[in-house]
């Protein structure tokens, strides 16, 4: 919807067609007469519109599915929310949306009026990089119809996070377990509990923080204390604060909750 948004902005009548109601499909036409990898989304777009007809409009008769079975069985089945959005979402798929936007933006005088989002010298080629990094994903598994149902949302998981642990934690979350403190009576089990918990308060102030904000997160960096040690996986974070930056690099024993031996 926003890249759809950004592409209507201010588009020129002509380019975007006087009597079809949906304009970016104009606009992917006409770019299509002139450039070749937007002519491939236009047929790959008109074979999925082919299919998902044929689908709705398909004959009653067991030797009428049977003939079809080979042709609509491998097609994919698209929701009203998907072919909506089909031309984008194809361009997306197809990692070429990117490609297309740029050379929307390289030949905006044909297309758009001067003021313009893609017209500007600058929000035009910002556009068209921002839309390199989902161009280079693999989409091979896209959200189903129920997704709403079977898929929790991160205050929902972080939520559940909490409960798991709940058990283990002694202190209020603001404040984490003093270390080193611990009764003679206790045996080593709520100790490791309570290293435990501590580590899950730590790995979720990285994420969940009101004063810093995580920018960037990769896991499995590698650090080598000494020479003759060997070099220990972790998790490196960028983290900004209302002064600074910081960067943070937490060992995967420390995330995972288990310190283990080698400490």
């Amino acid at each position: 919807g926003v890249v759809e948004a950004c592409l209507l902005h201010m588009l020129k009548r002509r380019a975007a067609g006087f009597l079809r109601t949906d304009k970016v499909a104009a606009l992917f036409t006409k770019v299509g007469k002139t450039y070749a990898i937007a002519a491939d989304i236009c047929k790959k777009v008109q074979e999925l519109q082919q299919q998902a007809e044929s689908r709705k409009a398909q004959p009653n008769g067991h030797e009428s599915l049977k003939r079809q079975g080979s042709a609509t069985s491998k097609a994919p089945v698209l929701t009203p929310q998907a072919i909506k959005h089909i031309w984008v979402r194809t361009a997306l798929i197809e990692k070429v949306l990117d490609k297309i936007v740029q050379y929307i933006v390289d030949n905006c005088s044909k297309y758009y009026e001067k003021e313009a989002l893609l017209a500007d010298p600058v929000c035009g080629p910002i556009l068209a990089s921002l839309l390199v990094g989902p161009c280079a994903l693999e989409y091979t598994k896209l959200k189903t119809a129920d997704h709403y149902w079977t898929d929790p949302s991160a205050d929902e998981l972080v939520q559940r996070h909490r409960i798991h642990g709940a058990h283990g934690r002694q202190d209020s979350p603001s404040k984490r377990p003093a270390l080193g403190i611990r009764k003679r009576h206790s045996s080593g089990s709520s100790s490791d509990d309570r290293v435990a918990a501590s580590a899950r308060e730590y790995v979720e102030s990285l994420h969940q923080n009101s004063r810093t904000h995580l920018l960037y997160g990769k896991n499995n960096v590698l650090v080598q204390p000494k020479d003759d040690l060997e070099a220990i996986p972790g998790y490196l974070s960028l983290h900004q604060s209302a002064d600074n930056l910081t960067l943070k690099w937490t060992p995967n024993q420390l995330m995972n909750g288990t310190l283990g031996d080698s400490e």
